[in-house]
């Protein structure tokens, strides 16, 4: 009966071997797989970039002394820089659906693949946003006396997302993105043309790294260069969940959700109170002059409604 009792038990030990031995070649083969691969890549390369650039804006935002307009630019520029070196040779590192969309329509990759990398650099972004959010909770709490805003001086939502200054109208802001968009393409074609002037081998992160930080130095005022939806939408889905609500996506100009038509009895009220001012954010950064707080915020007109751009 001993020897019965001790076979029995000897058993399931064997069996659940058995079992878990064929689970680790199936995970090695599905990690072969080349559409695999290349999220995994985008979703590594974007987190990277996203938590050193989100990270640099929290220095800015919430305290003065620690994060700088400069520290920004070389945050997220870098950041770009450490992303391409995870999954350069891999996907490419394009860490922007603006990117993917291009090499599609230039046909240097498969339509198919579209959707793997832009869901990769969204998920990616967004687990960038909620890491940043734990690493900083406290000092956001402490910056904000536990109110988490959209607009006004203790305003945190700029941390993850962009929003249009006060000088911006939706329209400026959406060609002032068109444009830096294109500059961004035109210069990474440029560093990769092996049949012009390209980067030296090895070099290329590094070299569009600085791209980014030029770009956000010279020209990041106005939107702050998100030029890039991957960057500035999954965190600004995750501040929705986090709990800043619905006005991250009405705050600013319009960005990302139209207002509601005003009747006629309304028309004197929207005249009064129809802007709000907004903390001055980039798509990287809040926007803000070097010597000013990054959440500066504009004089509020009461009882505003805030609409908010991309």
């Amino acid at each position: 009966m001993a020897l019965t009792l001790a076979a029995a038990s000897a058993h399931p030990p064997h069996s659940s071997r058995m079992v878990s031995e064929p689970v680790l070649p199936r995970i090695h083969a599905i990690l072969q797989k080349e559409s695999v691969r290349e999220f995994l890549a985008e979703f590594l390369s974007t987190y990277v970039m996203m938590v050193f650039g989100l990270g640099s804006v929290a220095h800015m935002v919430l305290d003065e002394k620690h994060g700088s307009y400069l520290g920004v630019n070389i945050g997220f520029g870098f950041g770009v820089t450490m992303g391409a070196h995870v999954a350069g040779n891999i996907s490419g590192a394009h860490m922007n659906a603006a990117v993917t969309f291009a090499s599609c329509a230039l046909g240097r990759m498969s339509w198919r693949k579209y959707p793997v990398y832009v869901l990769g650099q969204f998920l990616g972004s967004f687990t960038a946003a909620a890491t940043i959010y734990g690493l900083f909770y406290r000092a956001i709490l402490h910056f904000s006396g536990g109110e988490l805003a959209v607009t006004g001086p203790q305003a945190t939502a700029g941390i993850f997302a962009t929003y249009l200054p006060e000088h911006m109208t939706l329209w400026w802001g959406f060609l002032n993105e068109v444009v830096l968009t294109g500059m961004l393409q035109l210069c990474i074609l440029a560093i990769t043309d092996k049949e012009n002037n390209p980067a030296l081998p090895g070099t290329q992160a590094l070299v569009i790294g600085i791209l980014v930080t030029i770009i956000g130095a010279s020209l990041g005022m106005n939107t702050g260069y998100a030029i890039n939806p991957s960057r500035d939408l999954p965190p600004r889905f995750f501040t929705f969940i986090a709990g800043w609500g619905t006005e991250v996506f009405r705050a600013g100009e319009n960005w990302w959700a139209p207002r509601e038509s005003q009747g006629p009895e309304n028309s004197a009220v929207s005249e009064d109170h129809g802007l709000t001012a907004l903390p001055k954010t980039s798509s990287h950064f809040p926007v803000m002059s070097t010597n000013t707080p990054s959440v500066q915020p504009i004089a509020t007109l009461s009882d505003s409604m805030p609409l908010e751009s991309f």
